[in-house]
């Protein structure tokens, strides 16, 4: 589905992708809002903007893996591990999402807003260089988390973050596996959604440039102690979408 883009929804949704970038940059919830705003604000079907959101996030973490080589740090090879399950739930969660009707992904979505906005607001405390649980565990846990993160994406990288601090991961080396797995997990769900027809090229496309000013940004936000500004305003934005989502007002 493609819908005439305005040039106040394309600002609109810079300036989301941009505070997402953010977001994502300092710890994770960016989807959040943008598949929110890109559903309640812009107008494109809650299955939509849950594809077209995919595009941003896709071209964010290829440019933070590229980001972390540079400083040195690779997530590739402790993130092995955990590709294989990962790859094969998000296969199957995106297949499944997107088969179900609008209606009910933006009441499950709106429904799962605030719980993740809580498991943001908790930054995971680790450290630690490897993974030490038992590979069976591993293999379990990514799987659940890829499921989740091909059926909605937004939230699963403090998912991840979460599960690889309590795995034995320092948060840095965390943050670097973290953006290699939601790259592989999000370019294998992306397909389908494209498939299907449930990605606005147009709105991906400008979602992308803003996912990009605001990773650049975030990293020095987040130095700066700029999370104090950020973090109230993400929450208002996401309590009140997420009413909106789910049919209270």
């Amino acid at each position: 589905m493609i819908i005439r883009m305005e040039l106040i929804d394309a600002m609109l949704v810079v300036g989301a992708g941009a505070v997402a970038g953010v977001v994502n940059a300092m710890a994770g919830g960016g989807s959040l809002l943008t598949v929110a705003l890109l559903n309640v604000f812009v107008g494109l079907p809650g299955l939509v903007a849950n594809g077209t959101n995919r595009f941003g996030v896709l071209i964010q973490n290829a440019s933070s893996v590229l980001s972390y080589r540079k400083q040195g740090i690779r997530g590739f090879k402790r993130a092995v591990a955990i590709i294989f399950p990962v790859t094969i739930g998000s296969l199957f969660g995106s297949l499944l999402v997107s088969s179900i009707t609008d209606e009910t992904f933006e009441r499950i979505f709106g429904i799962l807003m605030v719980p993740l906005l809580l498991v943001s607001l908790r930054p995971p405390k680790s450290s630690g260089s490897e993974i030490t649980w038992h590979p069976a565990l591993t293999t379990l846990i990514f799987f659940g988390i890829g499921l989740y993160g091909g059926a909605f994406q937004a939230g699963v990288g403090l998912l991840i973050v979460v599960a690889l601090s309590k795995s034995g991961l320092d948060l840095v080396n965390a943050n670097a596996v973290k953006v290699v797995v939601i790259f592989i997990l999000t370019a294998i769900a992306l397909p389908v959604f494209i498939f299907r027809g449930q990605v606005d090229w147009g709105f991906a496309a400008v979602l992308a440039f803003g996912f990009a000013i605001g990773g650049w940004i975030g990293a020095r936000i987040a130095v700066r102690g700029g999370e104090k500004i950020i973090r109230p305003v993400l929450v208002a934005a996401v309590v009140a979408l997420a009413g909106r989502m789910i049919g209270l007002y």
